[in-house]
């Protein structure tokens, strides 16, 4: 249930392999994508596909080493706890608060966002509203069980991976009623590389941050039947799948549409869709993004609260963050992260013009220093555990450690990118600044438990002093 035999708390294993996978999907599958790729597409071209295609392989590799500790020690805290084991204490402090912020920031964005696809077809009930709704509303999904949260993550995330590409495949290849198949957009505005080749690697700075979400699965594995096989398979088919739409995506819409009528900020998929001839295509993409929101959301709320159990369990959080109840589900976890939602909310409502932005650039780079610490864990890690088993791991990263290695300073090559260019100095700022206050506050904390501990040796010795020794009675 949700207890050990020893009186601790435990989560509870409802999360079958389907959920493992779609719960990976749905956490990266977000707004972002259906939007965002339009700067992309406008940057780089018809092969904006390949930007998204070299992002993905930089994603699928950091996850084949995450994939490596997990399977050979699956725990809830995934690469805080890898963090930790291979760095010390304050590498799981800050990893875990680094990759919680990210996530409950998105959680109040995403139900804001909601708010306003939904304000678009009810214009008479506020979006503020509309949003609290949304955020009581997936709240309560997620406290029901996680058998509940995986169905409905498997759902939401099937039905947005699957209706863009099906339409608009059968359209580009003739498939289409009135639709005849015709590749002319890739070479006659401009050419293949119509901005140079360039284009294509300076577009991973703003990709990679619409990828992330895919180790959201090793989190969850601690909450499945058989954690090592689940890992192993999850992050094998996961960031293949994801892999596959991003590029498939951008193939299709830079087939369908020009590249250089794709407008920055507006929704190409819209684009598109428009193209095809669909009827009502504003609103049905209204509905995708919609669904794509409340998946972004119902796996932040899961992703952050879980991790608040573990840092609990470690002393890194109250320790009432450890409670479950008899469904094995942490309440008083879930409920704290979406105080963080709510605020989110308010602060839209009271600044709707400045608050998106902000959300945005105080969780930019974050998540690439979260990578980076996924990276140096396991080039450290890997050494030791491989002297530990000498039968060798089960799941393994390739060519290590060159491999690694040289995804590691692709990822600094990436923050140095980001300091170098205007449009992202800001995220990354913030986003040392963040790591910065994190630090400060491991500090303090660790100076108060050392001031706490010699305190108690003190008294305790105080105490050695003034008690009399117990008189000995010859026997």
């Amino acid at each position: 249930m949700g207890t050990t035999p020893d009186g601790g708390h435990q989560l509870k294993p409802g999360l079958k392999q389907r959920h493992l996978t779609m719960l990976s999907l749905g956490g990266v599958i977000g707004a972002g994508l259906f939007v965002g790729s339009s700067a992309i597409i406008n940057q780089a071209g018809p092969l904006a596909f390949i930007t998204y295609g070299i992002t993905g392989l930089i994603v699928l590799l950091v996850m084949r080493m995450l994939g490596e500790m997990a399977a050979a020690k699956p725990c809830s805290g995934s690469f805080t706890d890898y963090a930790r084991m291979a760095w010390g204490e304050w590498a799981g402090f800050s990893t875990g608060w680094l990759y919680w912020y990210f996530w409950v920031i998105v959680v109040g964005f995403e139900a804001v966002v909601g708010g306003q696809m939904i304000n678009k077809w009810i214009p008479s009930i506020p979006v503020w509203a509309i949003a609290l709704t949304l955020m009581v509303i997936m709240t309560a999904v997620n406290l029901l069980s996680v058998g509940a949260f995986g169905e409905a993550e498997y759902w939401f995330a099937s039905i947005k991976v699957v209706a863009f590409i099906t339409v608009a495949a059968l359209f580009v290849f003739g498939l289409w009623p009135g639709a005849r198949i015709d590749f002319g957009n890739l070479t006659d505005h401009g050419g293949l590389l119509p901005n140079g080749l360039a284009t294509l690697f300076v577009g991973v700075v703003v990709v990679i941050f619409s990828m992330t979400g895919v180790e959201v699965v090793t989190i969850a594995a601690a909450e499945s039947a058989e954690p090592a096989k689940s890992i192993r398979k999850a992050v094998n088919s996961v960031v293949f799948r994801i892999l596959a739409f991003f590029v498939i995506s951008t193939f299709l819409i830079a087939v369908i549409v020009p590249w250089d009528s794709v407008v920055p900020g507006e929704s190409p998929f819209v684009a598109a869709l428009d193209r095809i001839g669909i009827p009502g295509t504003a609103d049905l993409l209204n509905l995708v993004i919609l669904v794509a929101v409340l998946s972004v959301l119902n796996s932040g709320l899961y992703t952050s609260s879980r991790l608040l159990f573990v840092m609990g369990g470690r002393g890194d959080a109250p320790a009432w963050m450890t409670s479950t109840n008899k469904r094995g589900v942490p309440v008083k976890g879930i409920l704290s992260c979406t105080v963080v939602g709510y605020g989110c909310v308010v602060l839209a409502a009271v600044f709707p013009d400045t608050v998106f932005l902000f959300l945005i650039n105080a969780s930019g780079a974050v998540f690439l220093f979260v990578y980076f610490m996924i990276c140096i864990s396991e080039l450290r890690l890997r050494r030791r555990w491989e002297k530990e088993n000498p039968g060798g791991l089960e799941f393994r990263m390739w060519l290590y450690p060159g491999l690694p290695i040289l995804v590691t300073v692709a990822i600094v090559a990436v923050l140095v990118s980001m300091g170098l260019r205007d449009a992202n100095r800001i995220e990354l700022m913030q986003g040392v600044a963040v790591w910065v206050v994190l630090t400060v506050i491991y500090l303090v904390k660790r100076r108060a438990r050392t001031a706490r501990g010699s305190h108690d040796l003190d008294t305790a010795r105080s105490a050695d002093i003034e008690t009399p020794p117990s008189p000995v009675h010859p026997t």
